[in-house]
C-alpha cells in the first residue's frame, strides 16, 4: 500500500474509535436511565459532541489534506474528548475504576491546552505564521500539563458513586493561585492564538481571507461563552457546546471555503454582537442610576427595558451599516464609490481598478480593452463576472469583477454600484485609446517625415549630386580647353549644356514629388484640367476622352489639394493603362466635403486586385480623415473619395 492509502486507513480507524468510544457512553447512558440532566452534569453531552465534531472534522481534514497536520491534532481532540465519556462508562463496572477514573480525568485536558491552540496557531496552512511564533508553539507544548495536573489533582469524579483518582493531589486547594494561572494560561493560548489568525488575515490574499473569516468567527464566539464557564462560578456548563464551531469552522475553510458567504455571516454575528454589548452596557448604567430613584425592583426593571429598548432602536440600523461597510465597503453609497473612483481618473486606469476593487471589497477587479488585460486588482477566483463598459453605443473595453466567497453571482447592489461607476470609467477608457491613437498618429507622421527627408537626401547624394559635380568639372575642363582646343571645348561646352539639363529636370522632378507646381500656377481644377488633356490616349494607342466636372471650390488646404490631385491622377492613369474606356469623367464637387470621383466607360472585366496604385490612394485619403471606394460597375470602373473639411471659425469668436 502507498503512503497515502496506509494514511487514509489511519484516518478510518482512528474516526472510528472516536466513534466506538461515544457509542459505548451513550449506551451506558442509556441503560443505566441517566436523565438529561445526568448528561449534561456528567459532561457526557458536552465531552461526546466535542469529541465528535473534533473527530470527524479532524478525518475530513486528514483524508483530503493529509500533509496539513491540523486534521491530525483535531483527531487526537477528538480523542481526548471521546476518551473521557468512555472512561467514565466503564469506570462504573467492578474492574479497576480507579484506573478509568484517572483515566477519564487526564485524557480531555490536553485536548484543550494542547492540541486545540496548536491547531489554531497552525491553521490554515500547518505552519507557523513565522520562525519567532516557534517560542508559542514551545510555550504551549511545555505548559500542556500543568492543565492536566489541575483537573487530575482534584481528583473529583463526575459520579459520587466512583473512587477518586490515582493521581489525585492532597494539598490541591494550597495551590489555588496555580490552578488559576493555569485557567489564564489556557485564555492566553487561545488569545494568542486569535491574533496570530488577525496577523493572518492582514497578510493573506483573497483565499486566505476567506478562509480565516471561517475561523475567527468561530473562536470570537467560542471565547464569548467559555469565558464566563472558567472564571465565573455558576455558569451553565452548556456554553461549552459552542467549541465545536471550531472544529466545524476550520474543515469548512481548509476543504470548502466557498460554500457560503461567511461575510454575510460575520457582518450579522459581529452587529448582534455588538448591540448586545452596547444593550448589557445601557442597562447597567440605567439599573445603577434609577436603583436610588425607584423603589420597586419590578418598576425599575420595567423603566430601564422600556429606556434600553428606545435607546438600542436607532443603533441596530447604524451598527449594521459600520459592519457592512467593513465587509462589503461602500455598496449601499454609490456616490461615496464613484466618487472614489473619479478621484483616481487622473492617477491612470490601474488606480481605478483598484479604487472600484477596495470601494466594494471584492476580490478581483480587471479591465480589458481590445481583449487585452491593461489593469488589474487582487486575485481571480473561480467566478469572474465582465461588465461591458459603452461610450456612445459602442462597446470600449470590459469590467471583470470577481464575487465574494461563497456568492454565486454579482448581487443587485453591487451591479447598481458598478453601472454608475462604469460610466466614468467608459470614458476613461475612451479617452486613453483616443490617446494611444493620438500617439501613434504622431509616430506615423514622424516616421513618415524621416522617410521623406531619407528619400530627398538620397535622391539628391544619388541623383543631382553627382550630375552638379560633373557639371562642376566639366566647365573647368572647357575652360582650359578654350584657347588650346577649342573643337574639344565645343565638344565639352555641349556636354555641360546636357548635363544642365539633367540637372534641371531632376530638380522638377523633386518639386513636384513634394507638390506639383501646377497646383500653385493653376489651381486644383486647372491642375486636373491640364493632366485631363496630357491624356487623350490609352496605352494601347486608342483615343480617350477626358472631361473634368467641377464647381466652385473653396479654398483648400494644401494638404487637401494635393492628396485630390494624387488620387485623381493615380485614377486617370489607371484609367488609359488598365481599361478600354473610350471616355472618361473626373467629378468634384465640395459641398460640406470635398468628393472627387472618376469614371469611365470600359467594359467589366471582373474584380480589381489591388495593387501599388489602389494602396497609394487609399493611404492618402485615410491620412487625411477620408475614405475611398474603388471598383468596377455595370457601366464601368468608378473611383470615389471622400474628405471631411474642417470649417474655419469666423473671426472674432472663441471658445
Amino acid at each position: 500500500m502507498t503512503t497515502s492509502a496506509n494514511r487514509r486507513v489511519l484516518v478510518v480507524l482512528l474516526a472510528g474509535l472516536v466513534i466506538a468510544e461515544l457509542a459505548i457512553a451513550v449506551v451506558h447512558a442509556i441503560t443505566t436511565d441517566a436523565s438529561w440532566h445526568q448528561m449534561v452534569d456528567s459532561f457526557l453531552l458536552t465531552n461526546g459532541l466535542m469529541g465528535l465534531t473534533f473527530g470527524l472534522c479532524g478525518a475530513v481534514i486528514a483524508w483530503h489534506r493529509p500533509a496539513n497536520p491540523i486534521g491530525w491534532l483535531f483527531l487526537a481532540d477528538g480523542i481526548g474528548h471521546a476518551t473521557t465519556p468512555f472512561a467514565d462508562a466503564l469506570a462504573h463496572g467492578a474492574v479497576a475504576q480507579r484506573w478509568f477514573v484517572t483515566i477519564s480525568l487526564a485524557t480531555w485536558p490536553w485536548s484543550i491546552a494542547l492540541f486545540l491552540p496548536l491547531a489554531l496557531l497552525l491553521f490554515p496552512t500547518g505552519r507557523l505564521l513565522s520562525p519567532r511564533w516557534r517560542w508559542a508553539a514551545l510555550g504551549i507544548v511545555v505548559t500542556a500539563p500543568l492543565f492536566v495536573l489541575e483537573m487530575v489533582g482534584s481528583g473529583d469524579t463526575v459520579s459520587p458513586d466512583l473512587p477518586r483518582g490515582y493521581l489525585s493531589i492532597a494539598s490541591y486547594d494550597s495551590l489555588q493561585p496555580l490552578w488559576t494561572a493555569t485557567e489564564v494560561r489556557n485564555l492566553a493560548a487561545i488569545l494568542l492564538a486569535v491574533v496570530c489568525l488577525a496577523i493572518r488575515y492582514r497578510r493573506a490574499d483573497e483565499m486566505g481571507r476567506r478562509q480565516l473569516l471561517w475561523l475567527l468567527l468561530a473562536s470570537v464566539i467560542a471565547i464569548l461563552f467559555v469565558t464566563p464557564w472558567a472564571f465565573v462560578a455558576g455558569t451553565p456548563i452548556l456554553v461549552l457546546l459552542a467549541i465545536p464551531l471550531i472544529p466545524i469552522s476550520v474543515a469548512v475553510a481548509i476543504v470548502r471555503y466557498q460554500l457560503l458567504d461567511i461575510r454575510l455571516v460575520v457582518s450579522r454575528a459581529l452587529t448582534w454582537t455588538l448591540l448586545s454589548l452596547v444593550a448589557i452596557g445601557i442597562y447597567a448604567a440605567l439599573a445603577a442610576l434609577l436603583g436610588s430613584l425607584i423603589a420597586s425592583q419590578v418598576g425599575r426593571s420595567a423603566v430601564v427595558t422600556v429606556a434600553v429598548a428606545l435607546i438600542i432602536a436607532p443603533v441596530l440600523p447604524r451598527l449594521q451599516l459600520l459592519v457592512d461597510r467593513a465587509l462589503y465597503g461602500d455598496r449601499n453609497d454609490p456616490a461615496r464609490v464613484a466618487s472614489r473612483v473619479g478621484e483616481q481618473l487622473s492617477a491612470g486606469l490601474p488606480g481605478v481598478v483598484a479604487a472600484v476593487r477596495s470601494g466594494l471589497r471584492l476580490p478581483y477587479a480587471a479591465l480589458t480593452v481590445d481583449g487585452r488585460v491593461v489593469a488589474t486588482d487582487g486575485q481571480a477566483g473561480q467566478i469572474v463576472v465582465p461588465l461591458d463598459l459603452e461610450y456612445g453605443g459602442a462597446v470600449v473595453g470590459a469590467l471583470e469583477v470577481g464575487v465574494r466567497s461563497g456568492e454565486k453571482e454579482l448581487s443587485a447592489a453591487d451591479r447598481s454600484v458598478l453601472a454608475l461607476v462604469a460610466v466614468p470609467l467608459a470614458v476613461a477608457v475612451h479617452a486613453t485609446r483616443l490617446s494611444a491613437e493620438l500617439q501613434t498618429s504622431r509616430e506615423q507622421l514622424v516616421s513618415a517625415r524621416e522617410e521623406e527627408r531619407r528619400r530627398l537626401r538620397r535622391d539628391l547624394h544619388d541623383g543631382l549630386g553627382p550630375t552638379l559635380t560633373g557639371v562642376a568639372f566639366t566647365a573647368d575642363a572647357a575652360a582650359n580647353l578654350v584657347s588650346a582646343d577649342a573643337p574639344r571645348a565645343v565638344e565639352l561646352l555641349a556636354r555641360l549644356r546636357a548635363d544642365t539639363r539633367a540637372a534641371i529636370t531632376d530638380v522638377r522632378r523633386l518639386v513636384d514629388d513634394l507638390r506639383p507646381p501646377a497646383l500653385d500656377e493653376l489651381g486644383l481644377v486647372g491642375a486636373l484640367q491640364q493632366r485631363a488633356d496630357q491624356l487623350s490616349f490609352r496605352a494601347d494607342g486608342a483615343g480617350l476622352r477626358v472631361s473634368v466636372s467641377a464647381n466652385t471650390l473653396q479654398p483648400l488646404p494644401a494638404a487637401l489639394e494635393v492628396a485630390a490631385y494624387r488620387i485623381a491622377t493615380e485614377a486617370l492613369t489607371n484609367v488609359v493603362r488598365h481599361s478600354r474606356a473610350t471616355s472618361a469623367v473626373l467629378a468634384l464637387r465640395c459641398d460640406g466635403a470635398l468628393e472627387i470621383e472618376v469614371t469611365d466607360d470600359g467594359p467589366p472585366n471582373g474584380a480589381w486586385r489591388p495593387g501599388v496604385g489602389l494602396h497609394a490612394m487609399r493611404e492618402r485619403a485615410a491620412e487625411l480623415g477620408g475614405h475611398l471606394d474603388a471598383g468596377p460597375t455595370p457601366s464601368g470602373g468608378r473611383v470615389h473619395a471622400r474628405f471631411p473639411i474642417a470649417h474655419p471659425e469666423p473671426a472674432g469668436e472663441s471658445r
